[in-house]
């Protein structure tokens, strides 16, 4: 015969809390921003990387329930958001598509490495900016970005996005926006544009990037970090 399962009255009891606490959640809808729901996950997150990467997607698929409708644009972009959202979110092949996505209102997850230098485009499109980027913890180097018609505000921690047509190498670009107090790091290039990271919240009309090297250039969006 079959041994009958014992069942822990405990854990039940967690297991029932558990899934009235996401009906809860649920019912209560988005958050208005991409800055707020980063100012309400933060302070839950413990620094124990199991613990920290099932809250994550635990807010991550609340999110996709919730929020603005989801694609994806590029391999990396779909296993990313599979791990954080889970499988809801709509494939796309092409860039254009999934920006025009965002433009009807949804959000797009996109590789840095998918097509041409799409993220240059943003520079046109100030309607359009980035909002979260993947890895978004401090020893992740972002491997798809997270476009939204939402502007993000600051969170406390964040990294911004640059971009530049300077043809200036790196190590040049990156000392003179040291030497104005900006904190850069080097993310992609391509197609004659390059992408750098900015420490910190940064905004457009930033005055130390009056004279930031290149004749086309600007901040295209920022992301929280955890």
């Amino acid at each position: 015969m079959l041994p009958e399962p014992r069942i822990d009255a405990q854990r039940a009891a967690l297991e029932r809390a558990l899934v009235e606490a996401a009906r809860a959640r649920l019912a209560a809808g988005p958050w208005p921003s991409p800055d707020a729901a980063a100012l309400a996950l933060r302070p839950l997150l413990t620094g124990s990387g199991t613990t920290d990467a099932v809250l994550k997607a635990m807010a991550g698929r609340i999110d996709a329930a919730t929020g603005r409708p989801l694609v994806v644009c590029g391999g990396l972009a779909q296993a990313l958001a599979a791990d954080r959202y889970g499988l809801t979110a709509r494939p796309l092949a092409v860039t254009e598509a999934a920006l025009k996505a965002v433009e009807d209102g949804g959000r797009a997850l996109i590789d840095l490495t998918h097509d041409r230098p799409w993220w240059g485009r943003l520079l046109a499109r100030p309607d359009l900016r980035i909002v979260a980027a993947l890895p978004d913890d401090r020893q992740g180097r972002p491997r798809a970005l997270m476009v939204s018609g939402q502007t993000p505000g600051p969170t406390g921690d964040d990294r911004s996005f640059w971009v530049t047509d300077s043809g200036w190498s790196d190590g040049r670009i990156v000392q003179a926006l040291s030497d104005v107090g900006l904190a850069a790091e080097p993310l992609a290039a391509s197609g004659g544009l390059k992408l750098f990271t900015l420490a910190g919240y940064v905004q457009a009309e930033d005055g130390r990037l009056d004279g930031a090297p290149g004749s086309l250039s600007g901040v295209i969006g920022a992301a929280p970090l955890f």
